[in-house]
């Protein structure tokens, strides 16, 4: 299974909707808290393509954008065969 990293702040609903959704398909992440730390933010961005925004959600070097693409990319299919190795 390919690394997915997960941009989040504490307090955003939509942050623990897209972990809801990886944690339901029992999918490991590492989550990167941005909100105290302005260098991540940047770096979130940057990696993000201008996108600041969180969560921001990666699978392996793709850019699946926020919570409401990863659950479109759920929903059509198109999640379990880009988290597969």
């Amino acid at each position: 299974m390919k690394t997915v990293e997960i941009y989040t702040t504490p307090t955003c609903p939509f942050c623990h909707s897209a972990k809801g959704l990886l944690n339901s398909k029992g999918v490991a992440y590492t989550e990167i808290d941005v909100s105290r730390d302005p260098a991540l933010r940047t770096a979130m961005t940057e990696r993000a393509n201008g996108v600041r925004t969180v969560p921001q959600i990666f699978v392996g070097d793709t850019h699946v954008g926020g919570s409401s693409e990863l659950h479109a990319l759920d929903a059509r299919g198109g999640l379990d065969p880009l988290l597969a190795d």
